[in-house]
């Protein structure tokens, strides 16, 4: 079953319009508006090749799906522990 929720807030805990944690069973998506900017599969953590070129925003609600910071998405791309797709 696909379950579909709002990203919350890490200051206030209040929902978070338009940022959206999608799962699937098997995949966990990250979806901002209507654009898949990265998803943990069984393989691992996959970017959408264009995620780390999104609005301010949209790149902090990607720090907090992934608990991630931008130097440690470049060292994974980098070192191939995460993944570039088009998501898209």
């Amino acid at each position: 079953m696909t379950t579909v929720r709002n990203m919350t807030s890490n200051r206030s805990g209040n929902e978070v319009a338009n940022q959206f944690i999608i799962e699937t069973g098997d995949e966990t998506i990250f979806q901002s508006y209507r654009t898949t900017i990265a998803k943990y599969t069984p393989k691992g953590l996959v970017f959408d090749t264009g995620a780390m070129d999104y609005s301010v925003t949209t790149s902090k609600y990607l720090r907090q799906f992934t608990n991630m910071n931008k130097a440690e998405w470049v060292a994974g791309i980098k070192d191939g522990t995460i993944t570039v797709e088009d998501l898209n």
